[in-house]
């Protein structure tokens, strides 16, 4: 069984068990109550209550329920950016799914984690923290219990979460900066595209801002950008930018050529959020993908 382990601290000492993890850990209102009424808290390996005042040196133990996920195992490769007891941050690779649907029932990153448990001997319910487009690149996190994946949900819903992406739209953006805030629906329930509805789409809002400009005489004109979520709809930033006319290079789903690149130049790179339970601000990015950084070549060649 999983456990957070923490040892009393001399300034600590006086405090209760409750506000020791209180000061140290974010758990959730709802953890806990169930930490409470499941006795998941021990001190020096024995159940304790949370009134109790601890000496230095003492061990306080939260366990965690054992848990884990049906998804059949899949060796499919995961490239791992950071790893602890709440989270795995993995850079997702093109052309794979996140989450098994009716349509893509193998083949998923959850199925990938769950060969990686096997392998290394974990056990924990896959739960994604935020998912990405199959053809999108970038980072994806795995919240490893309720707590880690219910904090990251509310930190999202708060807009607390940082999410920027690189794109390769065609065409030439003249404004270095702009934010698009037009709201996005789904006017065909059996078609997955999106598209800017005035009248019963959700609010959307898209900032971007112009990393470079490309003037190729083979492939036309072409923009570079970054983008910053802050909002989270299905398709958003494919949408957004293929609405203002610039779609993302190789999106052929929204109308994008696939003579430069063969997918969505689309890459989600960089990541801030609080950790879930240490409350520590956390920072990640990754390396544009190979394909967009060929693409960029032949762009400026």
């Amino acid at each position: 069984m999983a456990k957070y382990e923490h040892t009393v601290t001399n300034d600590e000492v006086g405090l209760t068990i409750n506000q020791i993890l209180r000061q140290n850990y974010r758990f959730s209102s709802r953890f806990r109550t169930k930490m409470k009424y499941q006795s998941l808290v021990d001190l020096n390996g024995s159940p304790a209550p949370g009134y109790l005042r601890p000496e230095a040196g003492d061990i306080i133990g939260v366990r965690l329920p054992e848990e884990t996920s049906d998804f059949p195992p899949e060796n499919i490769p995961l490239d791992i950016i950071y790893e602890d007891d709440d989270l795995i941050l993995i850079n997702k690779q093109p052309g794979i799914i996140v989450h098994p649907t009716k349509g893509h029932p193998e083949h998923t990153i959850a199925n990938a984690v769950m060969y990686y448990m096997q392998q290394t001997g974990q056990s924990f319910k896959v739960r994604f923290a935020n998912r990405i487009d199959m053809d999108t690149t970038g980072i994806i996190i795995v919240a490893r219990n309720a707590n880690a994946q219910n904090d990251l949900s509310n930190q999202m819903r708060h807009n607390s979460v940082i999410k920027r992406y690189i794109a390769l739209v065609e065409g030439r953006i003249d404004e270095d900066h702009f934010t698009v805030d037009l709201p996005i629906g789904r006017p065909d329930q059996v078609s997955i595209r999106r598209t800017v509805m005035e009248t019963g789409g959700k609010d959307a809002v898209t900032e971007v801002q112009v990393l470079e400009r490309f003037e190729s005489e083979e492939y036309g004109p072409h923009t570079l950008v970054e983008v910053v979520l802050h909002t989270g709809r299905t398709h958003q930033i494919r949408v957004h930018l293929s609405h203002i006319g610039h779609v993302i290079a190789g999106d052929e789903l929204y109308g994008g050529k696939t003579d430069l690149i063969g997918r969505q130049a689309l890459h989600a790179y960089h990541i801030e959020f609080t950790h879930p339970a240490t409350g520590e601000y956390m920072t990640f990015e990754t390396e544009y993908p190979e394909d967009i950084r060929n693409a960029v070549e032949k762009l400026r060649s």
